[in-house]
């Protein structure tokens, strides 16, 4: 018996938020959006994605919601999350926090440390900040490099996020 290629019909919860966010690149697409990767170019070049790709994941993004197209000049948009998006945030945190414990390699650790903006303690892999016993939002969420001075790719993305930077504002490239 062939496997279905959708969930429609299940009254499963999941199963419905995997047609949304299952596809591979979807999560890195909404990772990227947090931390303030918010131009097509950009995106492309940091997720190594086929540009069709990217323009079919973020159209289907915008057409469920979780995504808003934002004009910043003629003829071309920016790609901002919306607070249905926003709300994907202890996924994706907890997501790469539970990569990086399992699937980051001997001794890598986690690649970046997120802290909470209005204490400055480092949050738990689960986005949880012990200092203030709250979950904050994304917004008062600043990343930083674990490692400081370590070896990347060299895109202009990826440049920019190796300095400390708060969630949701415009990387600067």
């Amino acid at each position: 018996m062939a496997l279905r290629s959708d969930y429609e019909g299940q009254t499963c919860s999941l199963a419905r938020s995997l047609e949304v966010v299952g596809e591979r690149w979807t999560l890195l697409i909404i990772r990227d959006l947090f931390f303030g990767v918010r131009r097509f170019t950009p995106l492309q070049e940091n997720l190594d994605i086929p540009r069709a790709v990217l323009s079919a994941r973020l159209t289907a993004l915008v057409g469920r919601g979780l995504v808003e197209r934002r004009p910043y000049r003629p003829g071309r948009d920016e790609f901002v999350l919306t607070e249905c998006g926003l709300e994907l945030w202890p996924v994706v945190v907890s997501l790469m926090g539970w990569g990086d414990r399992h699937f980051a390699g001997a001794g890598a650790g986690a690649p970046r440390v997120f802290s909470h903006v209005a204490c400055g303690t480092d949050l738990t892999p689960s986005g949880h900040c012990p200092a203030c016993a709250t979950d904050p939002p994304p917004e008062q969420v600043e990343m930083r490099p674990a490692r400081p001075g370590a070896p990347g790719r060299e895109d202009a993305v990826s440049r920019a996020l190796r300095r400390r930077h708060r969630l949701l504002e415009p990387v600067a490239t």
